[in-house]
This record gives C-alpha cells, structure tokens and sequence, in this order.
C-alpha cells in the first residue's frame, strides 16, 4: 500500500522513517538522553529544546524536543519527542503534514485520512488475522500498545497524527504515559 499525499492535501515530502515496537522510531531510540535525541535529528534537522509544564507530581521533569525541517522558518515542528529526566525518550508524535512517512505492517500512518486508515487497517487485519484497536477518540490504529492514532486538522480534513511510545517512569498503560501537552483537541498539542 503506497500512500501519495493528494494534491492540495497540505502534505508535504517526507523521508521515511522505520518504527521497531518498543526500539523506536527512525533515528530516535527510547532512552535516549536529550543530547542524543538532539544530536540524532540534529544532523537531519534543526531542534528546539524545552522544558514541559509538569502536570502530574508522579512524573519526574520532562523535556521537549521539537525538530523541524531545516530551512523551514517559524514551521511548526516535524515531530516533536519528549524525554524523562530519568529514563530519557519514551514518546515521539510525528506530525501529519510535516512529519516523516512512518509504516507500520506496510500501512503508511502518518498524514492519512483517517477514514482511509480505519478502512486500510481493517483490511489489513482481516488478512493477517490480526486485532484492530480503537483510541478512546475513536481513531483506528495497529493492536500496537507503542502506537497510539491522533487526529490532526489539516484543512477541512482530519489527518493521521501517530504517537509512538513506550510506558514512561510510574505509568501503567501508554495512555498514562501521555504527555499532557499532546492531550490536546484534534492532535493540536495544548501547550
């Protein structure tokens, strides 16, 4: 399945970047420290680096990269990675216009239609014999605990917008481990 943006869509090019459950995705592995996520886009990209608002006492500081394309001025960000202080990089959101092409199963995630998605997903299970999960949204998405769908307004449509993440220090399930400032409405980050 070979996903070309519309023309018109808003979606830009965009290298592809592979995604290994639980390892991480393109060039970022979870664990990493903040120097090693910046040094591993930044040859690639330009980074932004800051602190998140700490929302949840049980959760150590957390810092925020944003990498951008290079030569793109005042974008907002490709993707954006969030590292604990304690156990580094546990969530990457790969943005749905600007973002790297990510696969998952052959299913390409980012920047799709998510009607589209939820129609190549369930074809892809029924194949496999695989399981289908739904985010509490109702977005469509791999039985993949490590991959959670967004929606992201792009024009009068909503597009795919993937987490991908691995349960961070003193949270149970991937959606406690969500960074708040992706808890926005329609994938549009609240911070």
């Amino acid at each position: 399945m070979a996903f070309e943006p519309e023309a018109g869509s808003g979606v830009a090019e965009r290298e592809d970047w592979p995604y290994a459950p639980a390892v991480g995705v393109g060039p970022l592995r979870f664990g990493m420290t903040v120097d090693e996520v910046v040094e591993a886009v930044g040859v690639l990209d330009r980074t932004k680096v800051s602190d998140c608002v700490r929302d949840h006492a049980i959760f150590p500081p957390t810092w925020r990269v944003e990498v951008h394309r290079r030569g793109a001025t005042s974008s907002p960000p490709a993707a954006t990675a969030y590292a604990s202080r304690t156990v580094g990089l546990f969530c990457v959101a790969v943005d749905a216009v600007r973002g790297p092409r990510v696969a998952y199963d052959g299913i390409p995630l980012v920047g799709r239609d998510l009607s589209e998605l939820e129609s190549d997903a369930i074809a892809c299970v029924e194949s496999m014999g695989v399981h289908l999960r739904y985010t509490p949204e109702g977005y469509a998405g791999p039985d993949d605990p490590g991959v959670v769908m967004r929606g992201q307004s792009v024009g009068q449509v909503l597009r795919s917008r993937p987490m991908f993440m691995v349960t961070r220090d003193g949270a149970h399930t991937e959606w406690d481990s969500m960074p708040s400032a992706e808890c926005g409405v329609s994938g549009r980050p609240i911070a």
